[in-house]
């Protein structure tokens, strides 16, 4: 099951990632050209929103369940595994980036609830959307990165 649900994982990334760009598409539209906050920018949000807690619940349960979370520090003790920069970016630094990526993803879509003008929900979501952005794009684990893993990594490393 844990090999599935990180294939899973790995490719929701990009579910996610396509959502956010679509988000900050909208939202920089609706700032720049004074425009109306649809139901078109709302379904994007929440889809948005929907995909990131999904990817957030499979994220915790590899962090909680596999080899590079949880267990690692068990194993390894929280020196060891800040002192290793694979080890860190996979315990820690994942974790976290993701976890302040997807509070801002939600807080982008709350602003679009509130009743302030159509201008300011799309420039504040936009900036909470970028913001979020910025944090998931540096703390995915690209292939060129030396942090990356295999895709399916040995169980019980």
């Amino acid at each position: 099951m844990y090999e599935a649900l990180l294939a899973l994982h790995n490719i929701g990334r990009w579910v996610v990632l396509i959502l956010l760009l679509a988000a900050i598409v909208n939202s920089l539209s609706g700032m720049t050209g004074n425009k109306a906050y649809t139901s078109g920018d709302k379904k994007v949000s929440l889809f948005l929103m929907i995909a990131a807690h999904t990817m957030l619940l499979i994220g915790l349960y590899q962090w909680f369940v596999g080899p590079w979370g949880l267990h690692n520090i068990q194993n390894s003790g929280m020196k060891a595994v800040m002192q290793d920069k694979i080890y860190r970016f996979w315990a820690v630094e994942h974790l976290t980036g993701m976890l302040i990526g997807i509070i801002l993803i939600t807080i982008g879509r709350g602003v679009g609830k509130k009743n302030i003008t159509d201008r300011l929900k799309h420039s504040r979501s936009f900036w909470f959307y970028f913001v979020a952005f910025v944090i998931i794009m540096a703390t995915v684990p690209w292939p060129f990165r030396d942090v990356a893993r295999p895709l399916l990594p040995v169980l019980g490393q």
